[in-house]
């Protein structure tokens, strides 16, 4: 992605349904694995992109709580992708100042994929450039309940619950909502995907399955965000354009 071809007016937050691993795989003659594995090449060409962008923040769903119900040998596979691939990417995270933050249920993970993931939230904390948010072992209502459990669990709960202090309460409270939510793969659902957080992001489907995504389309869905009027349940649109949904709540 050149500059020439990086919008003026950019998403704060973008967040991706990563789609079409195995579909990718099955039209080639290749196993589900092989798929993953470009699937994970896809994303790291798509991390730098938005790096170099400019994009501030942008949450990749990796692995769902509904992907358990996945074959034994592909969720060990995942596991295994999520841990080798945080394990020896810390000079790509270094080298474009990256910081990685997770989201999702840690306990439910296997210990050595739990290790791996605080090993590089912890390394690339001080890192100012894009924040990638990995979604592992996430679920959108899943957030929410345990939201809701961690409220409860620091005492009598005092009325009223407005969305600002709610929100507190999420994974992370300090990562804006996301302008912009891409799903490829030619899907047209959310999947249970940040269902707290979209309520005003901008949608866009792609029919382009995963593992083929790189710079330029995430420039070319850049493109079409900016040229939406964005209204959040008003006449007019938003001052800025681009981040009033991701600033609703953090005031």
């Amino acid at each position: 992605m050149s500059e020439r071809d990086v919008p003026q007016r950019l998403p704060l937050h973008i967040g991706i349904i990563m789609d079409g691993n195995g579909r990718w795989a099955q039209q080639r003659g290749k196993n589900r694995r092989q798929g993953h594995l470009e699937g994970l090449k896809a994303a790291k060409r798509v991390v730098k992109a938005a790096s170099e962008a400019g994009i501030k923040f942008i949450t990749l769903y990796v692995f769902s709580t509904e992907n358990w119900k996945r074959a034994e040998k592909e969720v060990s596979y995942l596991m295994f992708l999520i841990k080798s691939h945080l394990k020896k990417e810390y000079n790509f995270y270094r080298n474009n100042h990256i910081r990685v933050v997770h989201s999702g249920d840690l306990n439910k993970l296997p210990q050595d994929v739990i290790e791996e993931i605080e090993k590089v939230t912890l390394d690339t904390s001080h890192f100012k450039g894009l924040t990638v948010n990995l979604a592992v072992n996430y679920g959108g209502r899943d957030e929410i309940i345990r939201a809701v459990n961690r409220l409860l669990k620091q005492g009598p709960v005092r009325a009223p619950i407005t969305e600002d202090n709610f929100i507190q309460y999420l994974d992370h409270p300090d990562v804006p909502y996301p302008d912009l939510i891409i799903r490829t793969g030619g899907e047209f659902r959310i999947s249970n995907f940040l269902l707290w957080e979209l309520a005003y992001s901008e949608l866009y489907f792609s029919s382009k399955l995963w593992p083929d995504w790189d710079g330029d389309d995430l420039a070319e869905t850049i493109k079409q965000f900016q040229k939406r009027e964005r209204k959040f349940g008003s006449v007019g649109a938003a001052q800025d354009g681009s981040v009033g949904a991701a600033q609703d709540g953090f005031k």
